[in-house]
């Protein structure tokens, strides 16, 4: 019950961000939060519910950002180049998705874990040597849809000037935000109805003991190779997504190892096998990555005069801040914020 009342009140807050948080640093936190959201909820799908350890998932989120953003550069910006360069990142994560599940999947985690690794890594040296189709290590910028331009105006007055409601203008800023949050609305949405779906059931029973569930007559590697083929197309939708948000695209906002590692421990803080956990664990993260310099500033400055803290506090330490604050988690919600609530929910 606390679970589903603090994803309620995230979810509240995202719904409503442009309104909440007017300033431009605000919006961009938001529009992360519901992107990685999907993103981290798409990964515990593979991790939490199947047992199965992957580092291709920025692989596949980088396959629909790049499929986007060149269909943008090479075409315009057009919705028929967001679909076609959306449907051709997807198609490619679905191949590859299907290529290295049917070779991989049969052995054991650690070795499959080393398979998507290498093939993550291939994925980001291509991305910046062919800098001819990806604008390599610079990346690639482009325009969105005229829809999303801050000059569109959604909703006029009878002067012909944009609307304001709550003080916000009526206008393609707004028009962005709600792309994303819907469309990453409905992605988590259908993820949820998955692991609720007799295919959640087996997936987890997969997880618990995969020799059992293949004496009983499941296809075992079928089973694993078509979640790690879900997972992947997932994560190439929330791709273009934040391709079209960001109107840039690079190695390093979509590919790079730090975002796997983001993912990996939004999963683990918020719950692995929940789902809600996601929502807990991105949003937590998200706030502590984007505030918390922030919040220790404002702390130094205020405990100015006590011998050592300010220094502690300093905005330049806050990965050692960070840091710590992972390993309280760990320490307090073994199975993560919403399956250590859901756990002492059930008792």
């Amino acid at each position: 019950m606390i679970v589903h009342g603090i994803v309620l009140v995230i979810g509240l807050a995202l719904a409503f961000a442009p309104f909440l948080f007017q300033d431009v640093r605000s919006a961009q936190v938001a529009a992360r939060i519901c992107v990685f959201i999907v993103l981290a909820a798409s990964y515990d799908l593979l991790i939490g519910y199947t047992g199965i350890v992957s580092f291709a998932h920025t692989m596949f989120f980088g396959l629909g950002a790049y499929g986007a953003a060149m269909a943008l550069k090479a075409l315009g910006p057009g919705w028929d180049a967001v679909f076609l360069g959306g449907l051709a990142g997807t198609l490619t994560a679905a191949i590859l998705a299907v290529l290295i599940g049917a070779l991989s999947l049969r052995v054991k985690a650690i070795f499959f874990a080393m398979v998507t690794l290498a093939a993550a890594s291939v994925m980001m040296v291509l991305a910046s040597q062919f800098s001819e189709f990806t604008g390599g290590e610079d990346g690639i910028v482009y325009k969105a849809p005229d829809l999303f331009k801050p000059a569109t105006k959604l909703l006029t007055d009878d002067d012909g000037k944009v609307l304001k409601l709550f003080g916000v203008s009526m206008n393609g800023k707004i028009a962005a935000y709600y792309f994303v949050f819907l469309t990453c609305l409905m992605l988590f949405l259908a993820l949820m109805r998955i692991v609720r779906s007799p295919l959640g059931t087996v997936l987890e029973a997969i997880r618990e003991n995969e020799l059992r569930a293949e004496a009983i007559g499941y296809r075992v590697v079928a089973y694993r190779t078509s979640v790690f083929v879900i997972a992947a197309v997932v994560a190439a939708l929330t791709g273009s997504v934040w391709a079209v948000w960001l109107k840039y695209t690079g190695p390093e906002t979509t590919l790079s190892f730090s975002i796997m590692i983001d993912i990996l421990l939004m999963v683990v803080i918020g719950g692995m096998g929940t789902m809600v956990g996601a929502v807990i664990g991105v949003t937590l993260m998200s706030l502590a990555q984007f505030y918390l310099k922030d919040l220790m500033a404002a702390a130094a400055d205020a405990t100015e005069a006590v011998p050592l803290l300010p220094d502690l506090l300093n905005p330049d330490r806050w990965l050692l801040w960070l840091g710590i604050l992972f390993i309280l988690l760990v320490y307090f919600f073994p199975a993560g914020i919403a399956g250590t609530l859901m756990k002492k929910g059930s008792h």
